[in-house]
Parts: C-alpha cells; sequence; structure tokens
C-alpha cells in the first residue's frame, strides 16, 4: 500500500472506532433506559397490589359495619311484618260475615 492509502486506511478505521464506541456508549444508555423503565414497572404493580388491598379491606369494612346491620334490621323487619294473604283473608271473612249480617238483619 501506498503512504496515501495507508493515511486514508488509517483515517476510516478511526472514524468506525468512534462510530463503534458511540454504539457501545448508546447501548450503554439503551441498558440504563431500560433497567429504570423495569424498576417503574415493579414499583407500579406494587402499588397497584398495595391499592387493591386496602381497597379490598375498606370493602370488608363497609360490609361489617354498614350493611350486616342494616340486613339485620330487614330480618327484624321482615319477622314482624303481617303476612299479606291472612290479612287479606280477614278482611274478606270480616265483608262477608258483615254483608250476611246486614241482609239478615233487613
Amino acid at each position: 500500500m501506498t503512504p496515501p492509502e495507508t493515511s486514508a486506511l488509517t483515517t476510516e478505521l478511526a472514524h468506525l472506532r468512534g462510530d463503534f464506541a458511540g454504539f457501545g456508549r448508546d447501548l450503554g444508555e439503551i441498558k440504563t433506559a431500560c433497567a429504570v423503565l423495569v424498576e417503574r414497572s415493579n414499583r407500579t404493580e406494587q402499588d397497584v397490589r398495595d391499592l387493591r388491598r386496602d381497597m379490598e379491606e375498606e370493602v370488608r369494612k363497609v360490609r361489617e359495619e354498614e350493611v350486616k346491620p342494616l340486613a339485620a334490621k330487614v330480618e327484624s323487619m321482615a319477622a314482624r311484618q303481617w303476612p299479606l294473604q291472612s290479612v287479606a283473608a280477614l278482611a274478606s271473612a270480616t265483608a262477608v260475615g258483615l254483608g250476611i249480617w246486614t241482609a239478615v238483619g233487613r
């Protein structure tokens, strides 16, 4: 090789080394960015698990403190309620009795 070709080759090799060094630096930045994203994803998943656990506990508390007493009140009211069929039969029998009494009394 002649000296001008050698210097051109040396210059080109230096440029290629610079390009490869840039690729290495870029690859390092990509790895760092990926690690940051993975860490954020892990934190987000943990936050979601914590929120879900907190929400389930709040729902359980609401059920225990509000829904169960209301259900007990409904049950007690249902036990004290008159059955509609019995009331209707009693009213019908009273109406028939009054009708017969009125008819016989005249």
